[in-house]
């Protein structure tokens, strides 16, 4: 099973980056467990990173016929983009919407998500965790699509 995991932007800043709201983990440190569990539950992963929302939106097209699942920190692009609920909308790949922060408990514009209607479910506020998290929905939501 091959999963998808992208990040937007300044999710390549992790580490350095406000680390009172997003932690001290980077985002390598973070592809590491994620490559680590995923390693033990067979799966295959392809880990990415931009600060461009048409490269995001490029590479959810791409998905198609080539990934399980989706998983996305699609970051500030979570509250603006409906180039990115469009893409996601239009492949037919489940996708997890995850993010490091509890976006609820933050500012109020993050409290909405234009793509989360798109999705198949949301992780946040969990950390570096989250990622580890969202890898083991996406093996659930696997194992649940082969079922049905």
């Amino acid at each position: 099973m091959k999963i998808l995991f992208l990040n937007g932007p300044n999710l390549n800043l992790l580490g350095q980056r406000e680390p009172e709201v997003y932690g001290r983990t980077t985002l390598k440190e973070i592809e590491g467990m994620v490559r680590a569990r995923a390693s033990g539950l067979g799966a295959e992963i392809d880990f990415r990173q931009t600060n461009s929302e048409g490269e995001l939106v490029g590479w959810i097209q791409e998905a198609k016929g080539r990934f399980a699942v989706i998983v996305l920190n699609a970051a500030a692009y979570t509250h603006t983009s409906v180039a990115l609920r469009d893409a996601i909308a239009s492949v037919g790949v489940p996708t997890i919407e995850i993010h490091l922060s509890n976006v609820h408990a933050r500012e109020e514009f993050r409290h909405r998500s234009l793509i989360a209607g798109v999705c198949t479910g949301q992780i946040s506020g969990f950390g570096a965790n989250s990622y580890v998290l969202a890898l083991d929905a996406a093996i659930n939501a696997i194992g649940d699509k082969k079922s049905a």
